[in-house]
């Protein structure tokens, strides 16, 4: 098995031993992203939606390091710290991608990096 890491110079660094996104053979492999601005290496201020727009934001960038974009992404898993986030994550989600939608999982979970409400993560396929 051939592996490359893949740099997003426009998503924020990583903040622990991992990379932003693996390649292995045809599929790309994204680490969590949380809300963090690239441009400082904080959590945002803002509410659960603007922590939605940055994490899709922080994700857009790593795809495009990897020569994709959303219509690529094949699964997601959507980690939140209060489930009743939900509708609204969902509705900035749903502004990113089209049909036919990548398959997903959403699960609440006691705490994430930084203490963000929001992480995603993604595979994505090339054609």
């Amino acid at each position: 098995m051939t592996k490359s890491a893949v740099l997003a110079p426009d998503a924020p660094r990583a903040i622990g031993p991992y990379s932003h996104a693996i390649r292995t053979g045809q599929l790309l492999f994204i680490s969590g992203q949380v809300p963090i601005d690239p441009a400082t290496g904080n959590l945002i201020d803002g509410d659960i939606s603007a922590q939605t727009q940055r994490v899709m934001n922080n994700l857009d960038a790593v795809l495009k390091a990897g020569g994709l974009s959303f219509q690529h992404v094949v699964r997601t898993t959507i980690f939140l710290a209060d489930m009743t986030d939900f509708a609204a994550v969902n509705a900035i989600y749903g502004t990113f991608f089209s049909e036919p939608y990548p398959a997903r999982a959403t699960v609440q979970v006691s705490r994430l990096p930084k203490d963000a409400r929001v992480e995603i993560d993604a595979i994505a396929a090339y054609s």
